[in-house]
């Protein structure tokens, strides 16, 4: 298992039928999702398609002794009914997210993990801010038993394997399996990985991100980064390329998805929401050094990854940061690319916040239902983009033809990634 960053940056992974010459088409057959406008897929594209937010004031602790007080938690979520008694002490909420995402996935492919060869089926995920609340645990125990098995750095650093682990051992997914902390752009980063071990042969992968950090000690380091909304009103807190952005609002959870290859898919007569048809990943400049962001040259790539141009794309699911500088940024990058206002753009995101390693696969999982379904979800309480960001961008529903979407993210220090989807074949 390993906590590191498995992609060359800067350039596109190779395609489906790429260099390495096995013809392998990934597809994702599962979907399995913990919003906080939503517990299980269904609720949530529901809540999704209606425009219906899940962020408000923070339950978990006393945010009122913050500046930040909203965040977007997932619903009516009890763990009881998703983890198995003797494993709530040793997991914690993301942990006991991620379980509730993946038996949902899993159940929803038809995936029979007895029934697949005995490594023939791993698990790859994202996880970026979730450790704090482990390790905010884990220091609670030392101030009040004066000592703990673990310590809290030390629960910090292995607390994303356990998360994959732990999904690993629960399902007998004995195959390849890895974590990756990328934030915000960890669940496409963990999606290209589960891409390339497709294509080495395993048959199939549980991938995607979910993450919280909802804890007095990750709240602390939100804050620190100065990007987070102090409005107190959930319709105005988060607005992403709005002239009155203001910061973002953080909330938990995300999407695990089942990856399989599009021949297994067909012949065991699996529904097949949409392919994995490209990928790339790119960093930033340093901070000073005058060199301009690379979310476009991200895009770009994925784009000839996927063996298609720019026109080819009906749909961009945005990164949407909440934060001016950054909104103009990714607004310029796509009007290089598609011309002013030349593609829809949506950014569902402002109906849970920013999910750190989740967001970009739930992201990914809306793409493929608005895939399925030949509908944009809309991005709510923004009325209309500001004039440096002119974009197409979809605030209420709406119906389209859809082929192809395309799902950027990006991540604090510097991290850009962005991924294409297409809708099955036939």
């Amino acid at each position: 298992m390993t906590l590191t960053e498995t992609h060359p940056r800067g350039a596109a992974a190779p395609g489906p039928d790429g260099p390495d010459g096995s013809g392998a088409q990934a597809v994702v057959t599962g979907i399995g999702v913990a919003a906080p406008n939503g517990l299980g897929t269904r609720a949530w594209w529901r809540a999704t398609l209606a425009g219906e937010s899940g962020i408000g004031p923070l339950t978990r602790f006393d945010g009122e002794r913050y500046p930040a007080t909203l965040a977007g938690e997932v619903p009516g979520f009890d763990p009881a009914a998703h983890v198995p008694s003797r494993l709530l002490p040793q997991t914690d909420h993301m942990t006991r997210l991620a379980f509730a995402a993946a038996r949902e996935a899993l159940d929803d492919a038809g995936v029979d993990a007895a029934a697949l060869p005995e490594y023939g089926a791993g698990v790859v995920t994202a996880a970026s801010a979730g450790g704090f609340a482990f390790g905010q645990r884990e220091l609670e125990a030392l101030w009040s038993r004066g000592g703990a098995h673990v310590s809290a750095y030390q629960s910090f650093a292995w607390f994303y394997a356990v998360n994959t682990g732990q999904i690993s051992i629960r399902h007998g997914l004995r195959g390849p399996s890895g974590v990756l902390v990328t934030e915000q752009t960890g669940g496409l980063d963990a999606l290209a990985q589960a891409r390339r071990q497709l294509r080495k042969g395993i048959g199939v992968l549980v991938t995607g991100g979910v993450d919280s950090s909802l804890c007095p000690w990750g709240w602390a380091a939100h804050l620190a980064d100065g990007r987070l909304s102090t409005r107190r009103d959930p319709a105005t807190a988060y607005l992403p390329f709005s002239a009155d952005a203001n910061g973002h609002v953080v909330g938990e959870g995300g999407a695990l998805l089942v990856l399989e290859d599009a021949a297994a898919a067909r012949a065991r007569g699996a529904e097949v929401y949409g392919r994995v048809s490209g990928y790339a990943a790119t960093f930033d400049p340093a901070p000073g050094t005058g060199g301009a962001p690379r979310l476009r040259d991200a895009a770009a790539l994925a784009l000839a990854d996927a063996g298609l141009a720019p026109g080819d794309v009906d749909v961009v699911f945005a990164d949407a940061a909440g934060v001016r500088a950054d909104d103009v940024a990714e607004a310029r990058a796509l009007a290089e690319l598609f011309g002013p206002r030349g593609v829809p753009v949506t950014a569902p995101k402002t109906m849970t916040g920013r999910l750190a390693a989740g967001g970009g696969a739930l992201d990914v999982a809306a793409a493929l239902l608005a895939l399925r379904d030949q509908v944009v979800p809309p991005t709510v309480h923004v009325a209309a983009p500001a004039e440096d960001c002119p974009l197409d961008l979809v605030t209420t529903a709406r119906p389209l033809p859809l082929r192809t979407a395309l799902v950027l993210a990006r991540g604090r220090g510097g991290f850009n990634a962005a991924t294409v989807l297409r809708a099955p074949a036939g």
